[in-house]
């Protein structure tokens, strides 16, 4: 079976780059979920043949239920039957799977799209350009919809624009299923379960990489630093639809340099969208207690590799504001490309964290394999799956995989491998 549903330019598939958000929210689509069962498929992944995309489909064509309901999307249809023979050579039951053709400019197709389906993963970035249309389309259908994103200016603008309707439908929106954020925003709230209730709490979050990003991320990366006035503008926007706590507080200030005695190595702030992640899952919901605050740090073993880390750093910040180097930079990492298997096969990431409250601390880790790839592509897809079958908390609008999620996505990671555990108690 093979369905158009429009074409065009520019939603090629790329690889993982962007964040996430979170709030709960009463869900009162409970008739819209009903109707969504009687929809043609339980889960679309549109952009699957960008790198991770193509990843993420074998990882469905290997551990999706037989029972589920999937297909392939994206705005070429040969890329997609290419896509679709390669799965079926190793998975025979792949040969049928129904091709969706679908552009990130055509409203039509992005509205028919969400309507055929429950849930739809979306691997197409940076989403700041290729994003918002089916985010409409997903908030208008009720449709749930799940994405690799990492750019706070999505992220906020998404909320602006689009939380209030998809709460109305009962659509789900969940950014920064990924490595950004899922280790980090999922860490933090396994932490948090180890803590005492109703009592000020302190997360500090470690991170520790060994691989290579693709070049989606890449590309996200630089868009959004060489977008620092539009950031701050879509999150003062926010700021004024965003309701205020009352009588709790949840904060992720960014922190300072420091030497790290809990992991051994020096600590330097990352002021990625992840912490905005998890602060936003702490704000929706109780158990993060009354007074939550958590700060994410990239864990560097030596002082000399701070230095050179954060030189780097700076130096990519100050060179994304060049429109000419940004795209020379671009055209050296395009999107869609990525490191072999061999490569992927020997990376690794270790998010460590090390929470307090209560009189009592303790010391947690989130671990795995290669994050910007093979595991970012099991994380998208386990995503989909677990808002698909598992039976959830009632929440709508935007909201982040640990509100939306929780345990049932921890228990769908830990049965894939990635690891979550506790190191130690004090």
């Amino acid at each position: 079976m093979e369905t158009g549903a429009g074409s065009g330019r520019g939603a090629a598939g790329a690889g993982p780059g962007d964040g996430g958000d979170a709030r709960g929210a009463a869900r009162p689509g409970e008739g819209a979920r009903s109707e969504g069962r009687a929809r043609p498929y339980d889960v679309v992944l549109f952009g699957a043949t960008g790198f991770v995309g193509g990843l993420t489909a074998e990882y469905l064509a290997e551990h999706a239920p037989a029972e589920c309901r999937w297909a392939l999307a994206g705005r070429n249809r040969a890329g997609l039957a290419a896509l679709r023979e390669r799965l079926a050579a190793r998975w025979p039951h792949c040969a049928e799977l129904p091709l969706l053709v679908a552009d990130a400019d055509d409203p039509d197709a992005l509205r028919a799209l969400a309507e055929s389906a429950r849930v739809v993963a979306t691997t197409v970035g940076p989403y700041v350009w290729y994003g918002e249309g089916l985010v409409a389309a997903c908030a208008e259908a009720g449709t749930d919809c799940v994405d690799l994103t990492g750019e706070p200016e999505f992220v906020d603008l998404m909320y602006v624009r689009h939380d209030a309707r998809a709460r109305e439908t009962g659509a789900r929106i969940v950014h920064a299923c990924g490595f950004d954020s899922v280790p980090h925003d999922l860490g933090a709230y396994f932490t948090v379960q180890q803590l005492p209730e109703d009592v000020p709490l302190r997360v500090d979050g470690f991170v520790r990489v060994g691989a290579t990003f693709s070049g989606g991320t890449f590309a996200s990366a630089l868009t959004a630093l060489g977008r620092g006035r539009q950031v701050l503008e879509a999150a003062r926007e926010r700021r004024l639809y965003e309701p205020r706590l009352v009588g709790r507080r949840a904060r992720a200030p960014l922190g300072g340099p420091q030497f790290s005695r809990e992991t051994g190595t020096w600590a330097l702030p990352l002021p990625t969208l992840d912490p905005q992640v998890v602060a936003r899952s702490a704000a929706a919901l109780d158990r993060y207690g009354p007074d939550f605050r958590y700060r994410h740090y990239a864990s560097v073993k030596t002082l000399p590799m701070a230095l050179g880390g954060s030189a780097a750093v700076s130096a990519g910040a100050v060179a994304a504001q060049l429109p000419s180097v940004r795209r020379w930079l671009m055209e050296r990492y395009q999107p869609g490309q990525g490191p072999s298997a061999e490569r992927r096969a020997r990376s690794w990431f270790s998010v460590r964290f090390v929470g307090e409250g209560g009189g009592r601390r303790v010391f947690t880790e989130v671990s795995g394999g290669d994050p910007g790839y093979d595991e970012t592509a099991k994380m998208l897809a386990e995503s989909a799956l677990c808002l698909a079958f598992d039976p959830l908390p009632k929440t709508a609008g935007q909201v982040t995989t640990a509100v939306a999620m929780g345990d049932a996505l921890i228990d769908r990671l830990r049965a894939a491998g990635i690891r979550f555990r506790v190191a130690h108690r004090g």
